[in-house]
């Protein structure tokens, strides 16, 4: 059984027990959160594809970490005094998911 749903501009395709990766959710590690936004369902009774969600089906998760990635940019013109060094860091959240609800 697997399920695609969309949070926020994304789409993700999970089963249950898997861990995905998303954009940052408040909370603290072990917070429950629900996605209602099911476009596609397979489980042994057959597909169900929604137009444009599948009525009553919804992904449930729980927060395992919040990672960070840290990212340095680097220009370097050699002979030219030219260094110029930039950081960012994207912040995520790790969810395991819990259960697959059908409608």
């Amino acid at each position: 059984m697997y399920a695609i749903f969309q949070e926020g501009s994304h789409q993700y395709r999970v089963s249950e027990g898997e861990m995905v990766t998303l954009d940052l959710h408040e909370g603290e590690p072990g917070t429950k959160l629900e996605f209602p936004n099911v476009l596609l369902l397979q489980s042994n009774a057959g597909t169900k594809i929604g137009q444009p969600y599948v009525a009553g089906a919804k992904v449930l998760a729980t927060i395992t970490e919040h990672p960070s990635d840290k990212v340095v940019v680097q220009k370097f013109r050699r002979r030219k005094r030219y260094v110029r060094r930039k950081g960012h860091r994207q912040h995520y959240t790790n969810v395991v998911i819990d259960r697959i609800v059908e409608a």
